[in-house]
């Protein structure tokens, strides 16, 4: 190759770069950002974002917590679902949990929260394949198996998730005939076929699914119709107003189903909390 055919070459790639740094570097980003300034496309464009007072306080689009720093539910506002994303709706750290269907970490985490919800709302939290105490009611049964791996005749039975020291007996007193244990530290149970145990606990709990299961993201701003109305009463006590008077506002923020069929009818829960705190501040 003579140098006059090397200058030729990379002086039509200088010269292809510099024309896709201008079109592609600064031409479309402006373009871009200039749609974005369109009325109607500005504030979604800007990340949705709610003031109160002036100043922003989060955005339509990505759910908060609504505790005090221990992490305790703040009375007066409706709560958000659980967030697996970082401490709780970090957009940083946006996702779900790596706990699968069956995972036990899973079922002891909706039975304890359902347990926690209840309690705060004052309602039944049961609900099937969990304990009174709010673990999953789940069984290590130890025997004979057949060529499936099922237990055929147990001979030793252990409730594998509520240990002796919480409970002062197994939440199931026998199972096929044979005295259920409770779990102790430090034993190896990993022999037996977890079985889990369904209970008397109705179908369609109280406590929503939502309440109690984090979204995909994490940041779902949004819960369901169902759990807002199980925490109208709370609210209003805590704002010293009547639950109709909650609920006025709350019918406000239901959202149907986008396009008349995707999805379920929801509630911005940012949204809510900012029009009772106008509508009836705490005050004291």
């Amino acid at each position: 190759m003579t140098f006059s055919s090397f200058l030729r070459i990379h002086w039509a790639a200088l010269r292809a770069l510099l024309v896709l740094t201008v079109l592609t570097g600064l031409a479309y980003p402006l373009f871009v950002w200039l749609v974005a300034q369109i009325p109607g496309l500005h504030d979604k464009a800007d990340g949705s974002i709610v003031t109160a007072g002036g100043k922003p306080v989060g955005s339509r689009l990505i759910g908060q917590l609504f505790t005090d720093s221990g992490g305790n539910p703040l009375p007066q506002y409706f709560q958000s679902r659980p967030s697996a994303a970082g401490n709780g709706y970090d957009p940083l750290s946006s996702g779900a949990s790596n706990l699968g269907p069956e995972s036990m970490s899973l079922l002891n985490q909706v039975c304890s929260r359902s347990v926690a919800v209840a309690k705060l709302e004052g309602v039944d939290g049961s609900r099937p394949f969990c304990t009174g105490g709010g673990a999953g009611a789940v069984l290590a049964v130890i025997g004979p198996r057949d060529s499936r791996g099922s237990v055929i005749h147990p001979t030793r039975v252990i409730s594998v998730n509520e240990p002796c020291q919480t409970t002062a007996a197994p939440f199931l007193v026998s199972y096929e005939g044979v005295r259920v244990e409770c779990a102790k530290g430090g034993e190896d149970y990993s022999l037996g076929e977890l079985v889990p145990i369904r209970g008397s606990a109705p179908a369609d709990p109280v406590v929503p699914a939502d309440a109690v299961t984090a979204s995909g993201s994490g940041l779902d701003p949004n819960i369901s119709v169902a759990y807002a109305d199980l925490q109208v009463a709370r609210v209003a006590r805590a704002r010293h107003v009547s639950p109709d008077q909650v609920r006025e506002v709350l019918a406000q923020y239901r959202t149907g189903r986008a396009l008349g069929f995707l999805g379920e009818p929801c509630v911005n829960v940012l949204l809510l909390n900012l029009q009772l705190d106008r509508r009836y501040p705490v005050t004291g």
